[in-house]
C-alpha cells in the first residue's frame, strides 16, 4: 500500500491557526505519514510572528522547519503580505509554479491528499 501522503496547505494568517497546521503536521509524521506543509493566503504573515523568540510557539515553529516538513511558502502571498524577506531569512523554499502560487495539482499528482487550514 505504500507511505500515506498528506499535504497541509495553510491559508489564514491567524497564528493559533497556523500553530494547528504545524501540530497537525508532527502528528502525521510521528505516525509514520509522509507530509509536506504549503504556506499560502495570509499563513506569510504567521511566520512573521512566529518566528521571534519571544513567541510562545517559536519552539514548535523551529521544531517543525527543522524536521523539513515545511515544503514551500507561497512567494505572491509572501510578497501581497510583506513578509517575503522574513520568509527568505527564514531559509523556507519559496514556490511560484502556478501564476506564482504553489499548485495543489503538483502534490494530489504526486499521491498527496491535500488538507486545507
Amino acid at each position: 500500500m505504500g507511505t500515506k501522503k498528506v499535504a497541509l496547505f495553510a491559508f489564514r494568517g491567524e497564528v493559533m491557526c497556523f500553530v494547528h497546521v504545524l501540530l497537525n503536521g508532527m502528528e502525521y509524521r510521528e505516525k509514520g505519514y509522509d507530509v509536506k506543509i504549503v504556506i499560502e493566503g495570509q499563513a506569510p504573515l504567521a511566520i512573521m510572528e512566529v518566528r521571534a523568540k519571544d513567541n510562545p510557539f517559536h519552539a514548535l515553529y523551529e521544531k517543525t522547519k527543522a524536521s523539513g516538513l515545511i515544503d514551500c511558502v507561497c512567494m505572491a502571498c509572501a510578497s501581497k503580505m510583506n513578509s517575503l524577506e522574513a520568509v527568505k531569512a527564514e531559509g523556507l523554499r519559496l514556490n511560484n509554479e502556478m501564476s506564482g502560487h504553489p499548485s495543489m495539482a503538483h502534490y494530489t499528482d504526486q499521491g498527496y491528499e491535500v488538507i486545507t487550514f
